[in-house]
């Protein structure tokens, strides 16, 4: 009804006036009172839907902090053999130079990344400081660390399902343990994994991996010891058929002194697989201790002999200050490294970042 009533008297529509005119004034306050509930329902509603993604997120974004700083934590020995000495050589530069170049080779060395595998480091960090025409030596520091980068971050296949990974590697590399940490990575990621302890020579090697097997709550195969590795494997594939398992985890002897031996066995083991478990990819990872340094290079050289090594798992690498040897293997063999153990605890084994790994030595 409009503010003025045509054909009424003057007083009334005065009145009349007045009333619509509170009336309108009153309205939007009624308007807002109704849509108050409806307002803050919709901003409660909408929060909602967004928490979850957004304490997904935050959730992964504290892990990934979480996981930098326990490899930030396992790296402090190569981080001061390596950055520390970096940085002095940096202070103390006034010009890049041959000096600077041979001061740099020599603490690359250090950190147990080979000659050969130095040199090239330090022959490419000459190329682009020439060509960029850089003279600050603090840039020549990053012009390194994206050198190591690029020369680390080696291509990897992708994980299929199901799969049987091959372990091998020296006794006490920590192979046992790696498997077990392994078999609970998997595990809470929501894979099926079934361990088979087909290291049959070595005493009490079914053992410790039972242990491990009942903290992952995952199906253990094994045999008496002495008994044959093919048999184990056998039967562990059988297991893994039987309960649809992704993931068969097979702990090998680690006989490298005796490479005939090993080679034969691991060529048995390849056999039975390729005859009774045709459907499943096949990785085989190499355990190597980081504390033995270029021993750990000599290793892995004889294990690529004998065993089609897909990638390597690098251990107790918080218990040395010869990170490099990451480098090394990756450039001298041309092998990705996998997973790096950085610590005791289950979290301290852990997919291999190359540019965290750069980061947190440097």
């Amino acid at each position: 009804m409009g503010l003025f009533g045509f054909g009424k008297k003057k007083k009334e529509q005065a009145a009349q006036a007045r009333t619509e005119v509170k009336a309108a004034q009153n309205e939007p306050a009624a308007q807002d009172a109704q849509a108050a509930p409806a307002a803050q329902a919709a901003p409660a509603a909408q929060p909602a839907a967004e928490a979850q993604p957004a304490a997904e997120a935050q959730s992964e974004q504290n892990e990934k902090k979480g996981l930098f700083s326990r490899l930030w934590q396992g790296l402090s020995k190569t981080r001061t053999n390596v950055s520390g000495r970096v940085e002095e050589l940096i202070e103390a530069t006034e010009e890049i130079d041959e000096d600077f170049y041979e001061n740099l080779v020599d603490i690359l060395i250090m950190s147990d990344m080979g000659v050969r595998t130095s040199d090239r480091v330090i022959e490419e960090l000459k190329t682009r400081v020439e060509a960029q025409k850089i003279t600050d030596a603090r840039k020549a520091r990053e012009i390194l660390k994206q050198i190591l980068k690029e020369m680390m971050n080696k291509p990897r296949k992708p994980l299929k399902w199901p799969m049987v990974m091959l372990v091998v590697g020296v006794n006490g590399v920590g192979k046992t343990t790696t498997i077990g940490k392994l078999a609970l990575r998997f595990k809470d990621a929501r894979h099926s994994v079934v361990l088979a302890a087909a290291d049959t020579f070595r005493a009490a090697a079914a053992d410790q991996l039972a242990i491990w097997a009942d903290r992952a709550q995952v199906p253990l195969v094994r045999h008496a010891e002495g008994a044959d590795p093919a048999a184990v494997v056998y039967d562990g594939i059988k297991k893994a058929k039987a309960t649809e398992a992704d993931l068969l985890i097979v702990d090998t002897a680690g006989r490298l002194h005796n490479k005939k031996n090993l080679m034969e066995e691991l060529r048995k083991i390849s056999r039975i697989i390729t005859r009774e478990y045709e459907e499943a990819e096949v990785r085989t990872l190499l355990v190597i201790d980081a504390t033995t340094g270029q021993n750990g290079l000599a290793q892995a050289r004889e294990f690529s002999e004998v065993a089609d090594v897909s990638g390597i798992v690098l251990t107790k690498l918080d218990g040395t200050a010869k990170g490099g040897i990451a480098v090394a293997i990756m450039e001298e063999l041309k092998l990705p490294v996998l997973y790096i153990g950085v610590g005791e605890g289950i979290e301290d084994l852990q997919a291999f970042d190359a540019d965290a790994f750069v980061e947190a030595i440097f």
